[in-house]
C-alpha cells in the first residue's frame, strides 16, 4: 500500500472537544436502513466490511446519545481513530463540492434553451464481460449500436445537437455555464417559474474521462494556479465568451441525470451511498479504498472560511465519490445548496489531517493483521 494507519487517541485529534458532530446520527441511520432494507455497501481495499459498520450504526440507533459532549463520548466508545499517513509525507488534500440552484424552464424559448439531459436508451454500462476489444479501459459507458458498442459522443458532439429530438431533455436553462457547473457537482435542484423546484441527480455519463477546465486555463496562463476557484473560473468564462464552447468541450465527459424527489429541502441530494447528504458533515472519498458510512475526522489549519475565521475540524461521514477523489487521504466536502453553498465550495483547495474512525471490531481485527 502506499500508505499506513497509524492508530491515534481521541485526545491527539485537533479540535475533537469542541466539535459538535450530532447531525452525523441522522445519515448514520438512513445509512443502517440501508444496508439492512436494501444492500450492504461494498468493502473497500481496506477491508472495513458492512457487517462491521452495522455494529456502530445498530449501537446508535440503540444509544441515541443526546448533545455534543454524549455523541463524541459515543464514537470513542465504539471507534478506533487511526491517522492516515501516505508513503511519500505529504499531506491529504481536500476539495468541496455543492448542489447549485439552477433556474429553467420545461420548455425551451429564446433565453431558456441550455437542456438537462435524461440517460439515453442506447447508452450501456460497460463491464470486463462486455468491454470491446482495445475499447478505452477507463471508459465505464458506452454507445449501443447495430456492430456492437462503441465510444458514446463526447460533450462537444452533444452540445452541437447529437441528442437533440429524443424527448430526453429534462428542463431548460438559460446559461450552458450552469448546465457545466451542474455536471461538475453531479446533481442540482431545479426551480421553475411559479417556484417549484424539483431535483436532478447523477444518472450516468458519456464515458469519456473527466478533464478539468482549470488546469487546462492555468496551463494556458489564464488563470493564476494559486488562486484558482469556481469563481475565478465564472469569472473568466463570462469575459470571454468567445472561447466559452472550446473550454467547456476541453472536458468531452457528459453527465445524465435522473429527476428525484424533494421531500426535504433541508437535505442534500441522495449521493453514492443512496442517502441523503448532510451539509458540512458529508465527505466524498475514494471507493476502492474506503467503505460507505465510515467516520472521518478532517483537519485543517488553512481551511478557515467555512468556520468564521477558524481551523476547520469536524467529524464527517463518507457518503459519496467522484473520479477526482483517488486516494486514502483525499475527501470532498459537501457545503451544502445554492449560490452561498456554491461561494463555501468553489475556495476549498487545502492541505488536510485524515483520521478514520473504526468500529472496534475491524479496528482489533486490523492491529492483529499488522501484527
Amino acid at each position: 500500500m502506499d500508505y499506513r494507519l497509524v492508530p491515534a487517541r481521541f485526545s491527539a485529534l485537533p479540535g475533537w472537544n469542541e466539535d459538535d458532530p450530532t447531525a452525523l446520527l441522522s445519515a448514520m441511520a438512513r445509512c443502517r436502513d440501508h444496508i439492512r432494507t436494501v444492500k450492504p455497501y461494498r468493502t473497500g481495499s481496506l477491508g472495513i466490511t458492512a457487517g462491521e459498520l452495522l455494529v456502530l450504526l445498530d449501537a446508535a440507533a440503540d444509544e441515541k446519545p443526546q448533545g455534543p459532549a454524549a455523541v463524541r463520548a459515543f464514537f470513542e466508545a465504539q471507534c478506533v481513530p487511526f491517522l492516515i499517513e501516505k508513503a511519500d509525507g505529504s499531506p491529504g488534500f481536500v476539495t468541496a463540492f455543492y448542489e447549485p440552484e439552477v433556474a429553467v424552464r420545461a420548455e425551451p424559448d429564446a433565453a431558456f434553451r441550455h437542456p438537462f439531459y435524461a440517460r439515453p436508451e442506447d447508452l450501456v454500462d460497460i463491464d470486463e464481460d462486455n468491454r470491446p476489444a482495445g475499447f478505452p479501459p477507463g471508459f465505464a459507458f458506452g454507445l449501443k449500436t447495430a456492430g456492437g458498442i462503441v465510444e458514446h459522443p463526447d460533450r462537444g458532439e452533444i452540445e452541437r445537437g447529437y441528442l437533440a429530438g429524443r424527448g430526453l431533455e429534462i428542463a431548460y436553462a438559460r446559461s450552458k455555464v450552469d448546465v457545466f457547473f451542474a455536471h461538475v457537482q453531479g446533481a442540482a435542484r431545479l426551480v421553475y417559474p411559479d417556484g417549484s423546484v424539483r431535483r436532478i441527480t447523477y444518472a450516468a455519463k458519456s464515458g469519456h474521462p473527466f478533464s478539468a477546465i482549470g488546469k487546462l486555463l492555468i496551463d494556458r496562463g489564464e488563470i493564476d494556479a494559486a488562486t484558482v476557484s469556481m469563481a475565478s473560473i465564472r469569472d473568466w468564462l463570462a469575459r470571454n465568451e468567445d472561447q466559452v464552447d472550446a473550454v467547456l468541450w476541453h472536458n468531452r465527459s457528459f453527465i445524465f441525470f435522473k429527476e428525484a424527489g424533494v421531500a426535504d429541502l433541508s437535505l442534500g441530494p441522495i449521493a453514492a451511498a443512496k442517502v441523503p447528504l448532510v451539509a458540512g458533515r458529508s465527505l466524498a472519498v475514494d471507493r476502492l479504498i474506503h467503505t460507505f458510512g465510515l467516520p472521518f475526522f478532517i483537519s485543517s489549519d488553512s481551511l478557515t472560511h467555512m468556520d468564521g475565521g477558524k481551523p476547520f475540524r469536524r467529524l464527517m461521514l463518507a457518503l459519496d465519490t467522484g473520479t477526482a477523489i483517488v486516494g486514502p487521504a483525499r475527501g470532498d466536502i459537501f457545503t451544502g445548496s445554492g449560490d452561498a453553498a456554491g461561494a463555501l465550495a468553489g475556495h476549498v483547495r487545502n492541505a488536510a489531517t485524515f483520521h478514520i474512525l473504526m468500529p472496534k471490531a475491524a479496528a482489533e481485527r486490523y492491529l492483529h493483521a499488522e501484527g
